[in-house]
């Protein structure tokens, strides 16, 4: 299990942008790229509190997220998908610890940040099942971190 969770985390520190499925309100997908930073497995995203994103997490914090490393072939492929829960955060040690985590992974968003907290809404996500793809050790290789998704078959 620990090299499993090793692997898992080689692949956030690794990564730069994920994507995120929310749920619309009829209860479709919506999903959506953005970068992201983390610390360990929780995750930390940010966008405008007037996104769609936003919405949907306001009124359900359920979200599915996968990033994926680059690949030149398919035996290269290696990425992580989570089910998770989301939380805004608000202004206080949470914030400024996650905007640190940002500065620190991508410096050029001084530039991009200077939008007021009721223009950005930044995120925490904690997974509640992780799973890792690693298609060096075979087509569609999927271990699981801690407990499977409630999904998985």
């Amino acid at each position: 299990m620990a090299k499993i969770e090793a692997e898992v985390a080689a692949v956030i520190a690794e990564g730069r942008d994920m994507t995120i499925a929310t749920l619309m309100p009829d209860g479709a997908p919506h999903a959506s790229t953005v970068s992201y930073a983390s610390r360990g497995e929780v995750i930390y995203f940010g966008c405008s509190a007037k996104s769609q994103k936003a919405a949907n997490l306001a009124r359900d914090p359920r979200v599915a997220l996968t990033i994926n490393l680059p690949y030149r072939d398919w035996a290269e492929i290696r990425g992580v998908a989570f089910q998770g829960r989301a939380r805004r955060l608000s202004a206080g040690a949470d914030l400024e610890a996650a905007a640190l985590l940002f500065m620190n992974k991508f410096s050029e968003i001084a530039q991009f940040v200077s939008a007021s907290p009721d223009e950005l809404a930044l995120f925490e996500v904690t997974p509640t099942g992780v799973a890792l793809l690693d298609y060096r050790k075979g087509f569609g290789h999927v271990e699981y971190a801690g407990r499977a998704p409630a999904t998985a078959a």
